[in-house]
């Protein structure tokens, strides 16, 4: 089996004077990342492989994810990530190494979303409707592919096993972004 953890960034302020790339986590967009960290490790779900866009606000995402962990994580930074259409995204995926059964990734919509809901066969009926709805920023989708490596990703071929909300986390109703 494999599983790929699909986590947007953090929310981000509006602007940077270094452009969209270099827009940094707001507060409590680095305060939901590590709630995502703590939520991954407190379920046992260690990726072994972590990957994120170059733009700023998804290193920070990435990093304040893996400070939960309390071993190293191997992460990279890909660029072609940042914004990248679904096509792309599956490509990037069906290049992780098959010795990777948990791939942690973190981008931006509306490719992520797009590609959640794509991938997503099956799965909870109400996840499936709320990741259909809305992938917020720190929205986390935890799919399962079970055959294959990665190489043979496609669309469909995921069974969404959870999909979580800074919300969820937080215990609220998830409303803002």
């Amino acid at each position: 089996m494999r599983r790929l953890l699909l986590l947007r960034h953090g929310k981000a302020d509006r602007h940077s004077a270094g452009g969209d790339r270099e827009r940094p986590l707001t507060r409590r967009g680095l305060e939901d990342a590590r709630r995502v960290g703590e939520f991954l490790a407190g379920a046992g779900l260690t990726p072994e492989l972590a990957v994120a866009s170059n733009a700023r606000r998804a290193k920070q995402t990435l990093n304040a994810v893996l400070e939960a962990f309390p071993g190293h994580v191997t992460h990279l930074i890909e660029n072609s990530i940042y914004l990248a259409p679904v096509d792309h995204l599956l490509d990037i995926l069906r290049q992780a190494p098959d010795k990777i059964a948990t791939l942690l990734v973190v981008g931006h919509n509306p490719g992520f979303s797009e590609l959640a809901c794509s991938l997503a066969g099956s799965g909870p009926p109400e996840d499936m409707t709320r990741m259909q709805m809305k992938f917020p920023t720190a929205g986390l989708a935890i799919l399962d592919f079970a055959n294959g490596g990665w190489a043979s990703v496609d669309k469909g071929a995921a069974h969404l096993k959870r999909f979580v909300t800074p919300g969820d986390l937080r215990g609220d109703d998830g409303v803002a972004d």
